[in-house]
């Protein structure tokens, strides 16, 4: 009996899930575009829009003055007077020191007024005695002569006899003073140095791979470390003909726009532009891929499949390098995700 009631139990629970498992068969699939959806590989685009694009080296550089004058002594003798210190500011023509002269100058002096003397005392004889007949008038016009370079004498040794008064040669700033009074300085020793502060420049070297495009009036952007914060406009005001042959570098100098108060020395970072194109097509520089041949590829999505695109390109800065050819504006460019899929592909686009 108890058999029976569990058969006829077991049978009840069939015929009451058998409809429900049937309806649960019957339960339709997900859509097959969702599902396909779910299953695409996921590509980042950026759609190509056109903007600036600069060619920018970074370089450091100093500030030096261009109008500079080192000036050495002309005469032996001791330094006196010397009333200039680093700092000043002078006048043209304005006394920096003298230099003393010693007694050999004296004695050369005296020695040429006697030799002036005995000419002065020939020249009146010889011209008594042309006026008489007694020599020729030819005579004269030698004598005349040595009389001459007598005075000459005369006016030389007196100038290395007197005291030399060393004098500013334009209105600058002393930067740099290498005698003190006392000293014996030697002709051609050097004694000071004066810059004009109008003519401080930033001088900075051009590496030799970019040298040969430099040119006058390009731009660069300027930070001094003494303004810390602040950027300078500017531009090349000189470049220099020729590399230094050892450090195979192109001197340059830039002056700025708006001139701050500079000091010989400052540290200056600089920004040198090269070339700028407005309106170009960039992206970013590893959405690119070369083949073993070298040649570029860009990848964009068209009609939701991956196209890969031969690429022709320019200046690269900050990360981005320029499309010259192969990508046009608006297209969707492939920046990530799209290394290893092949063309034709179907995806999705995430992103632009």
């Amino acid at each position: 009996m108890k058999t029976f009631i569990s058969v006829m139990i077991s049978l009840l629970f069939i015929i009451i899930a058998v409809p429900f498992m049937a309806q649960e068969e019957k339960k339709p699939d997900a859509k097959p575009e969702e599902k396909k959806e779910k299953m695409l590989p996921v590509v980042v685009v950026e759609k190509a829009v056109p903007q600036d694009i600069s060619e920018i080296i970074e370089l450091t550089g100093s500030v030096v003055p261009t109008q500079i004058a080192r000036i050495a002594s002309p005469v032996e003798g001791p330094i006196q007077n010397c009333c200039t210190r680093e700092g000043d500011k002078v006048r043209r023509a304005q006394k920096l020191l003298s230099i003393g002269r010693n007694t050999s100058a004296y004695a050369a002096l005296t020695a040429a007024k006697a030799a002036l003397k005995e000419q002065e005392e020939d020249l009146k004889r010889t011209r008594q005695l042309v006026k008489t007949g007694a020599v020729p008038g030819a005579q004269l016009d030698t004598v005349l002569s040595k009389y001459e370079n007598a005075k000459a004498q005369v006016a030389k040794a007196r100038e290395n006899a007197d005291d030399y008064s060393i004098k500013a040669p334009w209105d600058g700033i002393v930067s740099k003073v290498f005698v003190r009074d006392g000293d014996y300085v030697s002709p051609r020793a050097p004694l000071a140095e004066i810059f004009h502060p109008s003519s401080l420049v930033i001088q900075f070297a051009v590496p030799e791979a970019k040298s040969a495009g430099i040119n006058e009036n390009m731009l660069i952007k300027a930070q001094l470390d003494a303004y810390p914060g602040k950027i300078f406009d500017g531009k090349i005001s000189r470049a220099y003909p020729e590399l230094d042959i050892k450090m195979r570098t192109r001197t340059v100098e830039a002056e700025l726009n708006e001139k701050p108060d500079m000091i010989p020395g400052m540290f200056a970072r600089i920004k040198l532009i090269l070339k700028h194109i407005p309106d170009a097509i960039s992206v970013p520089a590893d959405a690119l891929l070369v083949n073993p041949k070298g040649e570029q590829f860009g990848a964009v999505v068209e009609e939701g499949k991956i196209r890969r695109r031969k690429v022709e390109t320019g200046i690269e800065q900050a990360g981005r390098i320029q499309i010259v050819k192969g990508i046009a504006p608006d297209d969707q460019v492939v920046i990530s995700g799209g290394e290893k899929i092949k063309d034709d592909t179907e995806v999705q686009v995430k992103g632009a």
